[in-house]
């Protein structure tokens, strides 16, 4: 996973004089110089007035120097000596860095530099899906079970607002402590393609023209719903506080517990039976155009979980103090915890058979997933011999391959209208 070149530090440049120091030779100059004096004499109004220009350019200039020597004050020597000097690969690091954030080069983890290249080929936008067949199908009272259509809504009213937790998450808080270039680059393009998941579900719902208000809220008002919301939501709140700042152990252990929440866990855990049922259908035949939706955006979601899994491990691997056992204990028991609650979510929306799988099923394949994901953050198994109760999700993305997941053709990589499902 670890892969960087070895840059020669190059001396830094001479530094440029201050723009305050050319400011105040240029009104030296002019001091000392006066211009010639008019052919015909001005008025002495005209004189009052230039002596009153030149008093209020005097001023300006003075202001000047004073705004600066007050952002020197602020800014601090030892801050301004941290970006005096030209960066090199072994002045960054995942988080804590005093390197200049602003230099892209050079890379130090290209994986993140082509996660970033990959996801940018995979763009897509939600009008580009026909609906037509899924709204014929939604207004037919005889298209769709009364199960299934309860399977739509519970997935359009969790995923609506999940993806948005998950980009405040990356904007509120993860974008401004993760301190790599390469790795913010990444994240600024998943919180692009967060916004366009929500804006996917939304175009769905409102293609269906379903009651807004009642999708929009599910998780506030379907318990299911809701605890899912509200587990990923704690581990949120410390970290978005603008005065929360790694440096120390237990802050730097915050932000790891934040990593795994959401990346593991809530994009790892809570999206699969979601996205299994709603797959499920497409392959019936039925909610084709909602299906494709979900298939475009389980692509995104699997670049995201990737990036994720090797961004906890990387700051593991930078500081290994902070992977105590405690810590192992509490992140086992974050996976099992939302492994329970996507088990309770699966009986929830699926309270009987249907679609070819049922709630037992459903939970050995979560199971699957979190020994999946306990492994990936180098963990111990926690279900013994569960399997992949759903191969055909394999056709779609292999779990087993996850890891692996960009070594496929770039073909695969083209704009929504493009894509292909080989």
């Amino acid at each position: 996973m670890l892969s960087w070149d070895e840059f020669e530090k190059e001396p830094s440049a001479e530094p440029a004089a201050p723009v305050v120091d050319a400011a105040a030779s240029t009104l030296s100059a002019e001091q000392a110089e006066p211009a010639p004096a008019p052919e015909h004499p001005a008025p002495v109004s005209a004189s009052a007035e230039s002596v009153a220009a030149q008093a209020a350019e005097n001023e300006a200039v003075l202001r000047a120097q004073q705004a600066v020597a007050a952002l020197d004050a602020s800014a601090g020597i030892e801050e301004l000596e941290g970006t005096a000097t030209r960066v090199t690969v072994d002045d960054k690091a995942m988080i804590n860095c005093r390197a200049d954030l602003n230099q892209l080069v050079p890379f130090k983890y290209d994986w993140a530099w082509q996660k970033y290249l990959d996801g940018c080929a995979n763009h897509w936008m939600p009008q580009e899906v026909n609906m037509n067949a899924d709204i014929a199908l939604w207004k037919n009272p005889q298209g769709l079970t009364a199960d299934e259509r309860l399977i739509v809504k519970r997935n359009l009213g969790f995923f609506s607002t999940a993806d948005s937790l998950v980009a405040n998450n990356l904007v509120l808080a993860i974008y401004r402590l993760i301190t790599n270039p390469e790795c913010r680059q990444y994240i600024l393009r998943q919180a692009f393609e967060e916004a366009i998941h929500t804006h996917a579900y939304q175009y769905c719902i409102e293609s269906l023209s379903m009651d807004e208000g009642e999708i929009f809220n599910m998780y506030h008002e379907v318990p299911s719903v809701a605890k899912k919301a509200s587990w990923g939501l704690k581990y949120t709140r410390e970290l978005s506080d603008p005065k929360f700042n790694t440096g120390t152990r237990e802050n730097d252990q915050a932000l790891l517990k934040n990593l795994i929440a959401f990346y593991c866990c809530l994009e790892g855990i809570f999206f699969y039976c979601g996205f299994t049922q709603i797959l499920s259908m497409g392959r019936r035949n039925k909610m084709t155009g909602t299906s494709e939706q979900f298939q475009y955006i389980l692509r995104d979601e699997s670049m995201h979980l990737n990036f994720g899994i090797d961004m906890i491990n990387q700051i593991k691997f930078e500081n290994p103090g902070l992977w105590t056992d405690e810590l192992k204990q509490t992140a086992t028991q974050m996976i099992l915890e939302a492994t329970q609650l996507e088990i309770e979510y699966a009986r929830d929306t699926m309270p009987r058979g249907v679609l070819g799988m049922n709630a037992s099923m459903m939970e050995e394949y979560l199971q699957f997933i979190a020994n999946r994901r306990l492994v990936q953050i180098g963990l111990p198994e926690q279900f013994a011999g569960v399997e992949n109760p759903f191969p055909w999700m394999s056709e779609i993305m292999d779990l087993r391959k996850e890891k692996n997941f960009f070594e496929t053709r770039v073909i695969e990589y083209q704009t929504g209208g493009a894509l292909t499902w080989d």
